[in-house]
């Protein structure tokens, strides 16, 4: 079964839907799913969806771009509520120097609070990097991540680098951009690096694959990033499913 590694359901875009989609999910093969946190009021959203359905769990963390508010109080909250058997990961969390908002001072240092909460609770972590290749690289370095892992997710630097990750113990997460004729770094980061470290995402609702491109994401589109992912790989669709599968239950430790 479909994995999804990184979805966003208690996104207001899934309102009207939501249930109709979760019921079918097995049928289109998507076994389970983790969904992650990004600001303060997702954090008791997706431990909500993780307790009403079976088949999901989730993370909780808070996105550089959703940082500023954060405070060692919020954060202290945060960390209690990791205990949670619902709770996998620690995520997502990271450097967005895109939008480079907030301040990246106060970006730095809630990355830098978030990888150490993760690493005292034990816990992987969820990866965002926009724009910040080599500072993400070196703070996951210097806050020692490979000592409890995690996956770099929606991953957009070079195959290079991807490899460096790698080597840390990381899983890398693609999702539908791997589909778009214009990424040809992301393709080759999928052709090049070994079938065991990837894991299957789909940033819902965001980064629908291919021809689904432009319109709302969700896991039932899964087996077209899975069907492109073996493209690339010479290898059959079913047999990259069965694999990410497993990686993404060592990568969350189920």
């Amino acid at each position: 079964m479909i994995f999804d590694t990184h979805a966003h359901y208690n996104d207001e875009s899934f309102e009207n839907d939501r249930e109709e989609i979760f019921a079918r999910l097995s049928q289109a093969g998507i076994g389970r799913v983790v969904n992650i946190a990004s600001d303060l009021a997702s954090i008791d959203e997706c431990l909500d969806l993780a307790h009403r359905y079976p088949f999901m769990y989730c993370a909780l963390g808070i996105h550089p771009s959703d940082s500023a508010p954060l405070s060692e109080e919020i954060l202290e909250g945060i960390r209690k509520k990791l205990a949670d058997p619902r709770v996998v990961a620690v995520g997502e969390i990271g450097l967005d120097y895109y939008w480079d908002t907030p301040d990246r001072e106060i970006q730095r240092h809630w990355f830098a609070a978030q990888l150490d909460m993760a690493r005292e609770a034990s816990m992987p972590v969820v990866i965002h990097s926009r724009e910040a290749a080599q500072e993400t690289m070196q703070f996951m370095k210097e806050h020692h991540a490979e000592e409890n892992g995690g996956v770099v997710h929606c991953y957009s630097y070079s195959l290079e680098l991807a490899r460096e990750f790698v080597k840390m113990g990381f899983y890398i997460g693609i999702g539908g951009v791997v589909t778009f004729k214009n990424s040809k770094k992301l393709k080759e980061v999928a052709a090049g690096i070994p079938i065991e470290h990837i894991v299957l995402e789909t940033d819902c609702p965001y980064l629908a694959p291919v021809p689904f491109r432009g319109k709302r994401n969700s896991s039932l589109y899964l087996p077209y990033v899975a069907e492109a992912i073996a493209g690339l790989k010479g290898m059959e669709t079913e047999e990259v499913i069965e694999i990410t599968e497993k990686n993404a239950e060592r990568l969350y430790r189920l």
